[in-house]
């Protein structure tokens, strides 16, 4: 099996390191990364600046290859170009902090996992839901797991996993729950600074003011100690309103 490499927390990120290591052990593996921190950018491509490509080498051995791009970009350019043939899969994380809810939309890496299922190929996205003193070594060893499963019996086309591993010790977690995509509001608030040079700029926050009350959702699973597996799709089509719509009186 030949899997493909990504994140949006950059080539040197030690979540994609510690996949790196597990993942090895079940396939050919192949990271191709953002150079630097992509984090919130969502699908973002680039098409006015060029992507240059870097070879990252660890102890005198080639790691991957960073990409001055996006995360999606960092997957379109891999199978186009990098490697040698399509990749069997696409994983992108372990992203740094949980992915649920309305957070997907603006995750860079869900996008890379995303972008594989743009291309056809079966594509996970995992993240640990932490952002403080993080171990990756068991989310890494879930996300080889589903990997040997989505190489045996495939994906939908259109459909990617994301899954989310609450930061716990492994006896801690207490089972894998299927969950939807919670909906969660939150708050901007803006906090308005000034530069050295006295001119003002603005450092976006968010507070969370609503939460999804029904429990068969990411972000609950998570609250429960479970792994979180959430199967998405890119079609963003409201199939219902679209019969509602035709039945409107719509004339020029």
């Amino acid at each position: 099996m030949l899997a493909l490499l990504s994140n949006d927390d950059g080539i040197y990120a030690p979540g994609l390191e510690a996949l790196v290591s597990q993942v090895s052990a079940i396939a050919r593996v192949v990271v191709v990364a953002p150079e630097v921190e992509q984090s919130a950018v969502g699908h973002a491509i680039s098409i006015y600046n060029p992507l240059r490509v870097t070879e990252i080498y660890k102890s005198n051995t080639l790691y991957g290859y960073a990409v001055r791009g996006t995360p999606a970009d960092c997957v379109k350019l891999a199978v186009a170009e990098i490697l040698d043939r399509p990749p069997d899969i696409v994983i992108s994380g372990i992203n740094l902090g949980k992915n649920v809810g309305d957070c997907i939309l603006y995750s860079g890496t869900v996008s890379a996992a995303t972008e594989g299922a743009i291309l056809g190929i079966p594509s996970m996205a995992v993240s640990l839901a932490t952002y403080s003193n993080p171990d990756f070594s068991y989310a890494a060893r879930f996300a080889a797991r589903m990997a040997e499963l989505i190489g045996r019996r495939g994906l939908p086309h259109g459909t990617l996993l994301n899954v989310n591993v609450p930061a716990l010790r492994p006896e801690q977690i207490s089972g894998v729950c299927i969950s939807r995509q919670g909906r969660f509001i939150f708050k901007d608030i803006f906090r308005k600074l000034h530069d050295p040079y006295g001119r003002d700029y603005f450092w976006l926050e968010t507070e969370d003011i609503q939460q999804d009350a029904n429990s068969d959702n990411d972000l609950s699973a998570l609250k429960q100690g479970k792994i979180s597996i959430t199967p998405l799709k890119y079609d963003l089509t409201d199939h219902g309103l679209m019969k509602e719509l035709k039945e409107w009186d719509i004339t020029l």
